[in-house]
């Protein structure tokens, strides 16, 4: 019976191991906690939020003309109790992502501090036009974070004035990051940590939407694949409930290469 016992245990714990380790995971604010502070706390809280709409990922789909649309993120994304997106698929892609975490992020800031929202200020945090129709790239907070290139850039750091570039070497886990691929496309993902595999390889554990995980999830990369980054962080929260929605923002941003 000991024996058995023993046997029972041991499989219960490889099984919960697995489980910690799996791409569609809510453990990312117990398991990244201690290495962030401030607002990348409630980013990392607020990726169990989204990532709990989906735990099977919720499917990664890309396709502006398509009907229905693409939706950016799988559920109703609300500030408060004003709805910024409401989709019409179940799937979502990087951007959306990572903006979903951003947003859910505020609400619990809200929660701790908080404040009456504009109409005005919800507008310029919306994902889609009232009429349901796309919010194109460059309009208002979501159109450019949404933006090719370095998105996340475009609307924290420039437009909301509420971020801060981070150089990769002092990333840490609840972090903005674009990467740029050296295939030419880009990803816009939440940052966890900086791990080198098994086998010995550099690379970077993220949390966003991507084929390789269907949807929602965490991935790591090797930086052998990586051409350059732009990392932010969200260092003026308060700044998100006051900016011009209609701001200059500069695409001439650098990007820093990895060691």
């Amino acid at each position: 019976m000991n024996r058995l016992k023993n046997i029972v245990i041991c499989s219960l714990l490889v099984t919960m191991a697995g489980a910690a380790e799996a791409p569609q995971n809510t453990n990312h604010f117990k398991q990244y906690r201690s290495q962030a502070e401030g607002f990348n706390q409630l980013v990392l809280k607020a990726v169990d939020i989204v990532q709990s709409q989906a735990m099977d990922g919720g499917g990664y789909f890309i396709g502006i003309k398509a009907d229905p649309p693409e939706s950016p993120i799988c559920y109703e994304l609300k500030l408060g109790d004003e709805s910024l997106l409401k989709p019409a698929r179940s799937s979502s892609y990087c951007s959306g992502a990572s903006y979903a975490a951003f947003i859910e992020a505020a609400n619990l800031y809200l929660k701790s501090k908080p404040r009456k929202i504009s109409d005005q200020q919800v507008e310029a945090l919306r994902m889609q036009e009232p009429n349901g129709g796309r919010r194109e790239d460059e309009i208002k907070a979501w159109g450019w974070w949404n933006a090719d290139g370095f998105g996340c850039h475009f609307s924290l750091v420039q437009l909301m004035k509420a971020g801060e570039r981070i150089a990769p070497k002092d990333a840490k886990p609840g972090d903005f990051m674009n990467i740029s691929w050296k295939s030419g496309i880009g990803h816009s993902v939440v940052f966890l940590k900086w791990e080198t595999n098994a086998d010995g390889k550099k690379g970077v554990k993220f949390w966003s939407s991507q084929k390789g995980t269907n949807g929602l999830g965490d991935l790591w990369s090797s930086l052998d694949s990586i051409k350059h980054v732009c990392i932010v962080r969200c260092t003026k929260p308060e700044n998100i409930f006051n900016f011009d929605p209609n701001g200059k923002v500069s695409r001439d941003v650098k990007g820093d290469k990895l060691d």
